[in-house]
């Protein structure tokens, strides 16, 4: 989810008014209806998720298309395999 703190308020919604003047208010109601009221949300837990119809569409959409793409909810298994340690643990450095 968007969160626009501090100046990105601002600015964002300057950009919004110089490039789409007629979507601006849209895209902004659309940002307050998944935080609150606000256009940022900054409790933990909360802050990259947003809350309500908007919010539970987008996650909805997200799992159909992780499925679609294969992804699954665990991520790919995780190996060390390709790395490798130094011949010693501290580098040196030469000048």
């Amino acid at each position: 989810m968007l969160r626009l703190p501090y100046a990105n308020q601002e600015l964002f919604e300057h950009w919004l008014e110089q490039h789409f003047p007629e979507k601006k208010d849209k895209v902004l109601d659309r940002i307050r209806a998944v935080r609150g009221g606000k256009l940022n949300d900054s409790r933990f837990g909360s802050r990259m998720r947003g809350e309500g119809i908007f919010a539970d569409q987008v996650t909805q959409m997200f799992h159909v298309t992780a499925r679609k793409a294969g992804l699954t909810e665990e991520g790919p298994e995780l190996s060390t395999a390709a790395f490798r340690r130094t011949a010693s643990a501290q580098f040196t450095l030469e000048l």
